[in-house]
């Protein structure tokens, strides 16, 4: 942990190292309009493919349990539900490819600085997370065309590699991210890199709260969405046991570790607090260093101050060092031009936390529910707040990344390299921008043209309608 000393020192001793990223790469700085188009980009890259992403870890392994349910109990429900699962999820992952190759070009055309010096030291988790894709790519192929020409259990067992693969390179490139907020393996001597650990790189001190706060949210987001979908056809009178399963299966998952996100959360959290603690200042409006520090809810920074918040008495001590009256470092111990922007990275994460907790009480009275009450199941009111569940993890979703890209400013290698050192200086950036909004339009319109058409095929053979299917409990 860095004391307040001590990282203050660390921060003023830094000199300017834009020479970092490498001979003839920086010899002019990009135009502001320039710059500011490539953060977009990338931002709104990160922020589509993030989603996408998600469903590429957590949908296999939900729509495994639905098979092997399936076979397990002979209800045909759950093999219906499983077989519309496995052709959407291989929609997505068509899809995520393609996103995913563009950002993968664009950390090379647009980050010059970032990846031409440090590629050496980085480039080992994106080179695994290729090996993760392919493996991912070929065992889809095999579950997707051996339904019904595989016998029940081989078939269940060559989806088994997908679920390993989407885990693996999601942490091989949360692990790459992490390491721009925890920059390890390698030692600069005289400007120049020496030494490169990739494996330190790769096992930094942020990957694990990172990774294991991504996969639970991959988890929380894909079963929220998917139950959505089912709450919304219930909503609309859809209640035979088709509907009732492809909404309890996946919302059980998100309900179940949405507790256990708050817990990941408080543990990144703490992370933040001793590693980065200029970004939890923002995080929280925090300008002067002081003991004993308030929590924030609400607020806007204006002037060098956070006004019309609502204070807890020294909650953020408490919760940041589990010492109420433990020291926060303020945002005012960094120049100004070292501070990230406070509104945009202090909402973000302000909006994180609501939708995290607002999701927790859905979650809370579904546990009640499933336990007295299942009756209630149907009830509008509660299958209205479930549907919402799905956008309400989509946006804790985007807003965390956005506390934590934005927070990390102007830092990308995070107390070494500065954001505006590392774009690339050619002109014409923002054409880029253009071409890239043009493209994400085209392909999230193509994407929902092929889900829809998908919800609107049955499955073969034909859903069972209301009249063949047993009426609650699902066991």
């Amino acid at each position: 942990m860095l004391s307040g000393s001590l990282f203050r020192s660390l921060v003023e001793a830094l000199p300017p190292l834009s020479f970092l990223a490498g001979p003839g790469v920086l010899a002019e700085a990009a135009t502001p309009g320039d710059f500011a188009a490539a953060r977009t980009q990338m931002g709104f890259s990160l922020g589509w493919h993030i989603i996408i992403a998600s469903f590429g870890v957590a949908m296999p392994a939900i729509t495994l349990f639905m098979e092997w349910r399936g076979h397990r109990t002979g209800d045909l429900n759950y093999r219906l539900l499983a077989r519309r699962w496995a052709r959407a999820m291989g929609v997505l992952f068509a899809v995520g490819a393609v996103s995913g190759t563009i950002l993968s070009f664009e950390m090379g055309l647009l980050w010059p600085g970032l990846m031409g010096t440090y590629g050496q030291v980085i480039g080992l988790p994106f080179t695994l997370e290729g090996f993760a894709f392919f493996v991912e790519a070929i065992f889809l192929g095999i579950y997707l065309y051996g339904w019904n020409r595989l016998p029940p259990r081989v078939h269940i067992w060559s989806g088994v590699p997908i679920l390993i693969a989407g885990v693996a390179g999601t942490f091989f490139v949360v692990s790459a991210n992490a390491w721009m907020n925890q920059p390890r393996g390698f030692d600069l001597v005289n400007g120049r890199i020496v030494g490169v650990d990739p494996w330190a790189a790769m096992f930094n001190p942020a990957t694990a709260p990172q990774s294991v706060h991504m996969m639970v949210a991959a988890f929380m987001v894909t079963g929220f969405c998917i139950a959505s979908v089912y709450a919304v056809g219930m909503l609309r009178g859809r209640t035979d046991r088709y509907h009732r399963l492809g909404f309890l299966v996946p919302f059980t998952v998100a309900a179940v570790l949405t507790p256990v996100q708050v817990v990941v959360g408080d543990w990144a959290a703490h992370f933040v607090a001793d590693y980065q603690p200029i970004k939890l200042a923002a995080m929280e409006g925090v300008f002067e260093t002081q003991r004993g520090v308030p929590l924030h809810l609400g607020g806007v920074a204006v002037d060098g101050e956070l006004r019309y918040a609502i204070e807890i008495p020294n909650a953020l001590s408490l919760l940041a060092h589990w010492n109420p009256d433990a020291e926060i470092i303020g945002l005012n111990t960094v120049p100004p031009d070292q501070r990230p922007p406070v509104n945009i990275v202090h909402w973000s994460f302000q909006l994180m936390v609501a939708a995290g907790f607002a999701m927790l009480a859905v979650a809370i009275l579904f546990g009640f529910i499933w336990k007295w009450r299942r009756g209630w199941l149907t009830n509008r009111w509660f299958l209205c707040a479930a549907g919402l569940c799905g956008p309400a993890a989509v946006l804790a979703l985007e807003a965390g990344w956005i506390t934590t890209e934005v927070g990390r400013q102007p830092w990308v290698v995070y107390g070494i390299l500065r954001t505006h050192d590392a774009v690339n200086t050619a002109p014409g950036l923002r054409v880029g921008l253009a071409v890239i909004l043009i493209v994400y339009a085209l392909l999230t319109a193509a994407t929902v043209f092929v889900l829809r058409r998908l919800a609107r095929d049955k499955p073969v053979p034909v859903a069972p309608q209301e009249s063949d299917v047993e009426t609650f409990p699902v066991p």
